[in-house]
């Protein structure tokens, strides 16, 4: 049935085929029906939706605040605990335990920046030669902590994190790691034995270290007054 008021087919498949408001013949009645959409799309608070902030990336000055360095311990001798702020730096740029750097230098210079041995180690880590670029000052302090503790955690590493083998390794050459013991050079036995010893010790909080105290009696006296005198340390 038609009357004046029938849309025609034609406006209704154009309205079917564009999608939206229809327009022609059946904007007049539908015009309030429209507008009346829009407002309550509006009035019910439909707008585009927001992305989720991302929280912003931790700076690196927050995650070492937030994981402090763990403080050297006082067991070491007045030559080594003369450089415990340098020791702190050099652990954190190396990934290292200070106590175990400090270990280091405890038997390899007892603090003193000028040491040399009789194979040609040098410095507070007693590095050999060829770990220096032409460019490098053995004996300058942070080169030499540099080259020497780069060694130190490339042996801790492959030591999958045990420090007597680790402290093998930084004697004896990392090779020596993957052999039993009684194969080591007998003074890499020795080392690996004050250095796991001072080491345990001086992790474990103890006030004191036997173990640092035989090797003094033992081997360290003269280096360590070496150290003593070079430091200009008073007694």
């Amino acid at each position: 049935m038609s009357s004046r008021h029938s849309v025609p087919s034609s406006a209704l498949a154009a309205v079917s085929s564009r999608g939206g408001c229809p327009s022609g013949y059946l904007l007049p009645p539908l015009a309030v029906v429209c507008v009346g959409a829009v407002m309550m799309f509006f009035a019910l608070g439909f707008t585009t939706p927001r992305l989720p902030v991302e929280n912003p990336p931790v700076q690196s000055a927050e995650i070492q605040t937030s994981n402090p360095l763990r403080p050297l311990s006082s067991v070491f001798t007045p030559e080594v605990q003369y450089w415990a702020g340098r020791i702190q730096d050099w652990a954190a740029a190396a990934g290292l335990d200070p106590n175990l750097v400090a270990t280091v230098m405890q038997i390899e210079s007892c603090g003193d920046p000028r040491a040399r041995s009789r194979a040609g180690a040098m410095g507070l880590f007693q590095v050999m030669p060829y770990h220096f670029t032409d460019r490098d000052d053995p004996y300058a302090p942070d080169t030499n902590a540099l080259r020497g503790l780069d060694y130190l955690r490339r042996s801790l590493e492959a030591a999958h994190g045990d420090p007597r083998l680790a402290l093998a390794g930084y004697n004896g050459g990392i090779g020596v790691i993957d052999w039993p013991e009684s194969g080591w050079a007998a003074e890499t036995q020795r080392y690996a034995y004050w250095g796991s010893g001072i080491y345990a010790e001086a992790s474990s909080g103890a006030g004191e270290s036997l173990r640092l105290h035989e090797w003094l009696t033992t081997s360290g006296v003269s280096l360590c007054r070496q150290a003593h005198d070079r430091l200009g340390i008073n007694p």
